[in-house]
């Protein structure tokens, strides 16, 4: 079932956080959203990575990412769940992306294939998809970490505070009815 909300309430929500396992859509949505709603976009894997896949520390990502919760408007999406609950405090509305595995490593393969030799617009410049040893890691990781990850996130929704609103997508017609709502 769709969540029903009406295009009123979104319109006027100044920080949407987006989460969802690797592959779910969370870039393509964020892109999709802040120019609509005319709110800047973040991605976490701009602050994860540094130039050539090289991983930024902790000790520097955390305050990249607490700078831009601290904004008065955002669309923030990806992980770094250490962050969630900084960002749940300050976000007015938090969106699921909880689609199947198979449809996310298909995804993810599409992506691969379709930037390979390019960057992809929600990573830093350098970052250029090639296949590498380190992408049947990553399809190892999607795949060992489906269901810990999203219990994790089901926990965070579970405990979100009341005025919070959630809107947790499961299929991808899900995600295009209620875009189409906004419209």
């Amino acid at each position: 079932m769709t969540p029903e909300i009406s295009v009123d309430p979104v319109r006027s929500m100044k920080r949407i956080m987006i989460v969802g396992g690797p592959g779910s859509g969370k870039s393509t949505l964020a892109r999709l959203l802040g120019p609509r709603l005319g709110l800047p976009v973040f991605h976490m894997d701009q602050i994860h990575w540094q130039e050539n896949w090289v991983e930024r520390p902790m000790a520097e990502k955390l305050p990249m990412a607490q700078a831009v919760e601290e904004q008065d408007s955002w669309v923030f999406e990806g992980g770094m769940s250490v962050t969630y609950g900084n960002r749940m405090e300050r976000a007015d509305l938090l969106i699921w992306l909880d689609l199947p595995v198979g449809l996310r490593l298909w995804r993810v393969t599409k992506r691969l294939f379709r930037y390979l030799g390019k960057a992809r617009p929600d990573l830093p410049q350098g970052c250029v998809e090639r296949l590498h040893p380190e992408t049947l890691t990553f399809y190892k990781f999607i795949w060992q970490s489906r269901h810990t990850a999203r219990a994790k996130v089901a926990k965070l929704v579970a405990e979100a505070r009341d005025e919070l609103v959630v809107v947790h997508l499961r299929r991808p017609r899900e995600v295009q009815v209620w875009l189409a709502g906004l419209s």
